[in-house]
């Protein structure tokens, strides 16, 4: 098994259903969107450049999706958390995703590397 989808299965319920359910809807804004495995974290790539990450706090204890182009974002459910460039985004496995939010953040991205 690769270590991207490694990732995925071997998560604990609600965290696998969660993340898998993001990755579905990442990948669908967009055709050029592709996931990759870097630094040890599920990683999305638009047109060869990274876009957005999934990973785990510790601190809140939620999963996240960690926005490569977080500066160019605004929102009270986005957290800089002294990172200059990228934001998080807390996502609550319990809940019904944010999946209009999650299109919106992931499209903002695209349209600033677009600019760039």
């Amino acid at each position: 098994m690769k270590q991207l989808d490694n990732f995925y299965f071997s998560q604990e319920e609600p965290y696998q259903s969660c993340f898998l359910a993001l990755r579905d809807i990442i990948l669908s804004v967009d055709k050029q969107i592709t996931p990759e495995w870097k630094f040890g974290l599920p990683f999305f790539y638009y047109r060869g450049k990274m876009l957005c990450f999934f990973n785990y706090s510790k601190k809140y204890r939620k999963p996240y999706i960690g926005l490569m182009k977080g500066s160019f974002l605004e929102g009270d459910d986005l957290l800089a958390e002294g990172r200059k460039l990228a934001k998080i985004m807390l996502i609550d496995p319990e809940q019904d995703l944010p999946i209009n939010r999650v299109n919106e953040l992931v499209l903002l991205s695209i349209n600033s590397m677009i600019k760039v």
